[in-house]
């Protein structure tokens, strides 16, 4: 990379702000600067790349196609500095940090509230949590590990593995009354939500219960588990989710469990960190711990209202 090519930070900053806001004036609110600033930068910008950045139309700024262009290019890359900075500011002189990628429900639903249990045992450490929903480069990403579902392939990792998932039909009491559903073979007619990540969940769920159907793929499909379970718990229809996910809902009652035909899937959550990267004590104590935690997850038997 030429060094000559690289305009300076400040004058990038000026005019990604400017275009953002499409108005100097806002773009010197947000900076702290005055507007004689921002536009001095967008000036010594504009000469230095020798092209015209913004159109001046009377009291405004419009981005000229070089300008919009420019825009798209460099602001992912500003986007990156930024968290960059901010994940190296995070670590505040200790090697003890740990940076991890997990997938959103199992985060919120399972990991979040177990992590003070980790933080008793080893105090120093702290976290950086970001949501990845598909395997990564590790050598691209800077994280030290990962939750992963599905099977223990992951190039350039090693997967350990922590536990499957046992899938429940579940909805809200008024549903299940509204609807009579005292039966399996009632869930053929019954509004099924599904899961997009898991599109044959229902099929497998009929052949576990001996119910045969055509219909086990109709009805809405949500992104992920949190949505699923609050459209369950809102009356809108039977969802399948994994047990360990709602157990709130199903204490409170405000969802019910369905029968007592439950499907465990094939695939399993994973933790997995680099293989050719030395991993640190920190991380083999993380590693150790969700080990332990998902023991605990496998072995306990849940008492839970159906």
């Amino acid at each position: 990379m030429k060094r000559g090519f690289i305009p300076p930070i400040d004058s990038l900053i000026a005019f990604e702000s400017a275009a953002r806001h499409g108005s100097f004036t806002r773009a010197a609110e947000e900076l702290f600067l005055t507007q004689g600033a921002v536009s001095k930068q967008v000036r010594l910008l504009e000469a230095r790349l020798g092209v015209e950045l913004f159109k001046r139309v009377r009291q405004r700024i419009v981005l000229t196609d070089a300008g919009r262009l420019y825009l798209h290019d460099i602001k992912g890359t500003l986007e990156k500095m930024t968290t960059a900075t901010r994940q190296v500011m995070s670590f505040g002189g200790s090697e003890d940090v740990l940076n991890l990628a997990v997938l959103p429900t199992f985060g919120t639903r399972w990991l979040a509230g177990r992590l003070p249990r980790f933080h008793e045992r080893y105090p120093e450490a702290s976290f950086n949590l970001a949501v990845r929903l598909r395997p990564f480069d590790f050598e691209a990403e800077p994280f030290d590990g990962a939750i992963h579902y599905g099977e223990p392939v992951w190039a350039g990792a090693i997967a350990e593995p922590l536990f499957h998932e046992e899938v429940v039909p579940v909805c809200s009491r008024h549903f299940r009354d509204r609807h009579g559903l005292t039966k399996p073979e009632h869930l053929c007619t019954a509004l099924r939500l599904h899961q997009s990540t898991r599109p044959d969940a229902w099929q497998r769920w009929f052949l576990q219960a001996d119910v045969e159907t055509d219909l086990a793929f109709q009805g809405p499909r949500f992104d992920q588990f949190t949505m699923i379970s609050q459209a369950a718990v809102a009356g809108l229809g039977v969802a399948l989710v994994p047990k360990f996910f709602i157990e709130e809902e199903l204490r409170s009652g405000s969802l019910v469990m369905l029968f007592g035909v439950t499907l465990k899937l094939p695939s399993a959550y994973h933790f997995v960190y680099p293989e050719n990267r030395t991993i640190r004590p920190v991380v083999k104590a993380f590693k150790s711990w969700l080990q332990e935690e998902a023991k605990d997850q496998k072995d306990r038997e849940i008492m839970l209202p159906g």
